[in-house]
């Protein structure tokens, strides 16, 4: 390719914001939000009070700073606010606003409640969350004109034309429409293009490369070819990479705007990049701080177990006699089985005859105090004592049953890596899909638990404890 080519490229006029950094901007602008309508209440509370409180006031209370800005922040990835398909539409940015300006409300009130007699302001939270509310909903409405390249979607290329490219223009397509443009496929001469793939996004070859990505303002090449590229187009992509592009893994780009790891268009060439094959370090505080979390939380839970569980007992008497808990046998941590422990939710001896078998949704199997204990996944308290006895982990992917794991393993690639942590009572897949009852559901969940196993982290972990505490709360549990 000729110099003067390649010096004729002219980087793109305007910013355009990765997807990482959108969220960040949008963390920072809520931050701010926050932090002005913190200001604002304090001041609103000195102006009412006829004691006439002052600076010194406000600064004797700034500790409410910090304090709702981090609570917001925390209730506000609980209720997904920064997902991009959430984000990038004012209307639905507009209900979660709704939901985590109540959540908020809600547990500064019930702190309020069981704290003592004026130790907790009583108004200053109710102008606080009339402040934050209109404050950040000015921002989500208004950031585009108030930094002009917030609003320029990402012009990309992808190369390849079979089933990866395909599921990368989907998805880009469905999660984040505000965020990406699909300027067009470059394919190589030797491709077979799909029937299902509209001619008009096919722009061109190898050579065609650099041009379109000229002329389209292209800031990025996705990378979804399925086989080895040829030189000519190696050496294209590297052409493009001089001149500032960023170049990304159809993978990687696909965690990163779904939360999961693609498994099934992965295969071989991308396993050591999406697989978390490094092992732990000695220095890691991680899971000592995780298994003291798991124990502290896990006793926790075992005492309002023992409160609940004579009424338990009573109402599964009544509705169907039997054993109050069940074991069954599940794959834990490295392949090893273990006795898993629930409080029975079905008829006594469910599988006699048909054997083991995937529950569903409405299994006619599970008794009406049964859909109740799932509901609120009360059913799983037990797990509590797999916990203390190190089988178990509060959080990581659920334990499967070995009938099924090896089911599963045979037809799902990887499906055993999620062996490689401690089984969890909830998890990441718990909490971002909804009841799996099916292979295609397990290979979807899958996604989730890798995902989570490349990215645990106390945050990530955090984040998955509120959002089981809201699925329980509203009755969204299996």
């Amino acid at each position: 390719m000729k110099p003067s080519r390649l010096s004729s490229y002219a980087p793109p006029r305007r910013r355009q914001l990765q997807i990482s950094e959108r969220r960040i901007l949008l963390m920072v602008g809520d931050t701010v939000a926050i932090l002005i309508a913190v200001l604002l209440s304090l001041a609103i509370w000195v102006t009412v009070d006829p004691r006439d409180l002052g600076l010194p006031f406000i600064l004797s209370h700034s500790y409410w700073f910090p304090i709702l800005a981090a609570l917001w922040l925390l209730i506000a990835h609980a209720n997904d606010f920064y997902n991009l398909r959430v984000s990038s539409r004012i209307d639905t940015s507009l209900i979660r606003l709704v939901q985590v300006t109540l959540q908020v409300l809600v547990i500064y009130l019930v702190i309020f409640f069981f704290s003592p007699r004026a130790a907790l302001p009583r108004l200053f939270i109710l102008y606080y969350a009339g402040l934050s509310f209109v404050l950040i909903a000015l921002w989500r409405v208004w950031r585009p004109f108030l930094i002009g390249w917030t609003d320029v979607r990402r012009r990309a290329l992808v190369i390849g034309a079979g089933w990866a490219a395909r599921t990368m223009i989907e998805t880009l397509r469905e999660e984040a429409p505000t965020d990406y443009e699909i300027v067009g496929v470059m394919v190589e001469p030797t491709d077979t293009l799909p029937p299902d793939l509209p001619p008009a996004l096919v722009v061109g070859t190898a050579g065609d490369l650099l041009p379109t990505a000229r002329a389209e303002n292209v800031s990025e090449i996705i990378l979804a070819h399925g086989r080895e590229l040829s030189g000519q187009m190696f050496q294209a992509i590297m052409d493009c990479y001089e001149q500032g592009l960023s170049i990304v893994p159809m993978p990687l780009l696909y965690e990163q705007i779904t939360g999961r790891v693609p498994i099934e268009h992965v295969g071989q060439r991308y396993w050591t990049v999406m697989l978390p094959i490094e092992g732990g370090s000695i220095f890691d505080p991680y899971p000592l701080v995780k298994r003291a979390m798991d124990i502290l939380l896990a006793l926790i839970g075992l005492a309002v177990l023992a409160l609940l569980l004579p009424l338990i007992a009573v109402g599964m008497r009544l509705d169907s006699p039997g054993p109050i808990f069940f074991r069954q046998t599940r794959v834990g941590r490295g392949g090893r089985t273990f006795q898993m422990i629930k409080l029975r939710s079905m008829v006594p001896d469910a599988e006699r005859e048909s054997g083991p078998q995937w529950a569903s949704a409405h299994d006619p199997r599970v008794t009406r105090l049964g859909r109740i204990l799932r509901r609120t996944r009360l059913d799983e308290l037990p797990q509590l004592f797999n916990v203390l006895r190190g089988e178990m982990s509060l959080i990581g992917p659920r334990p499967e049953r070995p009938e099924f794991v090896e089911e599963l393993s045979a037809t799902i690639p990887f499906y055993r890596t999620r062996h490689v942590v401690k089984p969890g009572i909830t998890g990441w897949a718990q909490v971002r899909y909804h009841y799996g009852s099916s292979p295609e559901d397990a290979l979807i969940k899958l996604q989730y638990d890798l995902y989570y196993i490349r990215h645990q982290s106390l945050a990530l972990d955090v984040l998955i404890i509120l959002r089981t505490i809201g699925k329980m709360a509203s009755f969204q549990g299996t």
